[in-house]
């Protein structure tokens, strides 16, 4: 993509009202996935371990307003770091408009159903324990490949 383009999509983001930065999530809970990054090659990848605040059902956080007070390492997206969340799941809206993609079928703003992404099987729902139901320990036995 060139630079243009990016610039240009960032700005479009960087517009957007606070309600409607909220809605261009599509509610899979991905990001709420726990992840392992090796210190010697960089890569990163999912486990199927979510954040014990995650409602499973609904993939929302139970502790949206206060999430990143609990758990320090929850990211906030806002358009001036979406350079810096590269651990962003590669469906994630917000990565995708940051680089001037278009959203997915089943994102719920092109859908028009807060199910779509649970139904295409994009969400985490019934996938993932909770963190409070796994040993650090055993975290790299939880890792998964349907996340990209």
């Amino acid at each position: 993509m060139m630079r243009t383009e990016k610039n240009t999509a960032l700005q479009k983001l960087a517009r957007l009202s606070p309600r409607q930065w909220e809605r261009l999530c599509d509610g899979c809970a991905r990001c709420c996935l726990h992840k392992i990054e090796f210190e010697d090659t960089g890569e990163i990848v999912y486990t199927g371990i979510a954040c014990r605040y995650l409602d499973q059902h609904s993939c929302r956080c139970r502790v949206y307003e206060d999430r990143t007070r609990l758990v320090p390492t929850c990211c906030r997206l806002a358009p001036d770091n979406l350079g810096e969340v590269y651990f962003m799941p590669e469906t994630c809206a917000y990565r995708l408009l940051a680089q001037a993609q278009e959203l997915a079928p089943w994102h719920p703003l092109v859908s028009g159903d807060a199910e779509s992404v649970h139904r295409a099987g994009m969400s985490v729902r019934g996938r993932v324990v909770s963190e409070s139901d796994v040993d650090t320990d055993d975290w790299p036995a939880y890792v998964i490949d349907w996340v990209q």
